[in-house]
């Protein structure tokens, strides 16, 4: 039997002219417009012009995919296509929370700017950093980022994504030197990510009291269609449950290899990846093959899925 997954990314998916193609259509010309209108200024506009050093601030890329990918859902939705569960990729996670009911569109755009400004403001842009270290074990990754962290310079695991990729989160230096030190022990490459903070670390741990505080501002209803966490990798629907883990998450890990194992043992047989890019498709073919992922970023692919779900 058919089980599907909408799947949203996460920062680093975001590119000028997102969207762009698929906002021309009537539903999806509305998620822009709303966008603009709760943000006060013309994140759209963004969206299709960049500069892209100004779509990768966090508090501008938030929204901005969360808008894409709540656009994609919801015209996948129109077409008759309706998920199992929901999963998203750390800011993912809320654009998933939108396409199960939790959160309103409106809300949940305006949730991740003001997220995206207490992540800048607890570690200023520049100052913190991320890198995806490549063939190496979790075990031994740890044992040289508690090394590095002890000596002062704080780095820690940030997302374990699939096997033989995690990403790693931390001050500038304390990533600098465990990318050094990570290839001395056998990584094949440590790669520097396209993000402007150290995201899902203790130093995020300041912006998770005012999270607290705009999400309890924030009408949250029980998902009507499971989500599952990154903090546990679980499927949730209570909208309490889903508040507290919003607020772990900050500062915690992204399990989502765990999070993608989970979903294909409830019996998930297509995921489908709602956003830009596709990023998370090759983490999922990287976790199990047997699969069906297909990504939807523009009207070709959206509609490439629309016609292979007749056959599912």
């Amino acid at each position: 039997m058919t089980k599907i997954a909408f799947i949203f990314p996460g920062q680093g998916s975001q590119s000028v002219g997102m969207g762009v193609e698929l906002s021309n259509h009537q539903n999806g010309k509305q998620y822009f417009v709303k966008a603009d209108e709760v943000l006060g200024f013309g994140i759209s506009s963004l969206m299709s012009d960049g500069p892209q050093e100004e779509l990768t601030v966090t508090y501008n890329a938030q929204p901005a995919l969360l808008t894409v990918g709540a656009m994609i859902a919801s015209r996948l939705s129109e077409a008759g296509i309706t998920p199992a569960y929901t999963a998203g990729h750390s800011l993912g996670e809320y654009t998933a929370l939108v396409a199960s009911g939790v959160l309103s569109f409106e809300d949940g755009v305006s949730a991740v700017h003001k997220r995206g400004q207490f992540m800048n403001e607890a570690v200023p842009a520049g100052e913190g950093a991320m890198a995806a270290i490549l063939g190496l074990d979790s075990v031994a990754l740890e044992t040289v980022t508690n090394s590095i962290t002890a000596a002062g310079y704080p780095v820690q695991p940030a997302n374990l994504n699939c096997p033989g990729q995690i990403v790693i989160s931390g001050t500038k230096e304390g990533v600098d030197r465990a990318c050094e030190e990570l290839k001395e022990v056998g990584a094949k490459r440590a790669i520097p990510l396209n993000v402007s903070g150290p995201f899902h670390s203790s130093l995020m741990k300041p912006a998770a009291t005012n999270l607290k505080s705009a999400l309890d501002d924030l009408q949250m209803n029980n998902a009507l269609i499971p989500v599952i966490a990154n903090v546990n990798a679980q499927a949730v629907t209570d909208k309490e449950t889903i508040k507290q883990l919003l607020v772990e998450q900050l500062y915690s890990p992204v399990l989502w290899e765990d999070s993608v194992r989970t979903l294909i043992e409830s019996g998930v047989t297509h995921f489908i990846e709602c956003g830009p890019g596709k990023v998370l498709s090759g983490l999922v073919k990287k976790i199990d093959r047997s699969v069906t992922v297909m990504p939807v970023y523009d009207e070709e692919t959206l509609n490439a899925v629309i016609e292979a779900a007749k056959g599912w």
